[in-house]
């Protein structure tokens, strides 16, 4: 009597330990969008702290060296649209692009909870994660943020077909990453799970950092204190924008979850 008490008070504990992603589709969309909109405000709020005022800094560079060539460029009024407008729209770009984002890892996670051993907020929080590595982190070191007043208009449409090629190579990564997992024999250690699945993402991003020519643009004129702070409130501000989406969608996922436990 006691061993059969205690095996199904461990399979109940075995059971309740994975808690799977609950909810239809459209469930998860909606919950991916509420969890944008609290990424994207908590990020708006950074950049707005942290990166506007490296950009302020950056355009009164810019137009100083544009008065000193004779040149007029105002990033006042006479910009399309105005700094004080800029700052306002950060916010609302910040937000849709939160939005954007939490829902595509909501369909992501929908198509993949079948195929993982994850529970929901694990699930969520590694492909928010894997994003992060692929639109951000890749990208990143190879193609840093730059400020105003570094870099060539004429090879804006050069540069953006770069950088979607370095997104591209970290979405291959991840890929990579994902398929050398599951070649791994399922009777290996977790170890060698991991070793492969990082060893095929470096594999693949190495070669496209490689392959991908350089790009340097900045002048020697430019301060190099004021290009570090700007880049690094960049990755702050993308960062902080995955890290809240992950965390508010995980929390809401697990919520559900304990809802759907009770019912």
């Amino acid at each position: 009597m006691p061993l059969t008490e205690n095996h199904h008070a461990t399979t109940q504990d075995a059971g309740e330990a994975p808690r799977p992603l609950q909810g239809s589709l459209g469930t998860l969309v909606l919950r991916g969008l509420a969890a944008g909109v609290i990424a994207g405000i908590a990020a708006g709020a950074v950049a707005f702290l942290v990166g506007e005022p490296l950009i302020d800094a950056a355009i009164a560079i810019e137009e100083a060296a544009a008065h000193t060539d004779g040149a007029s460029h105002d990033h006042g009024e006479d910009a399309l649209v105005s700094r004080a407008g800029q700052k306002l729209g950060l916010f609302l770009a910040t937000t849709l692009a939160g939005m954007a984002l939490g829902a595509i890892v909501a369909v992501i996670a929908h198509h993949s909870r079948r195929r993982v051993a994850l529970s929901g907020p694990a699930l969520v929080l590694a492909i928010a994660g894997c994003g992060w590595l692929a639109l951000e982190a890749v990208p990143f070191f190879k193609y840093p943020a730059n400020p105003p007043a570094v870099g060539d208009p004429a090879t804006i449409t050069e540069r953006t077909l770069l950088w979607c090629g370095i997104v591209l190579v970290g979405l291959i990564a991840i890929g990579a990453g994902i398929l050398a997992r599951s070649w791994v024999p399922a009777r290996t250690g977790r170890e060698l799970h991991a070793l492969a699945s990082i060893a095929a993402f470096l594999a693949v991003v190495t070669t496209g950092y490689i392959v991908l020519p350089a790009v340097d643009e900045v002048g020697a004129e430019f301060p190099a204190s004021l290009l570090w702070d700007f880049r690094m409130s960049s990755l702050l501000v993308q960062g902080t924008l995955w890290l809240v989406l992950g965390a508010a969608f995980a929390l809401l996922s697990e919520r559900a979850a304990q809802r759907a436990a009770l019912d």
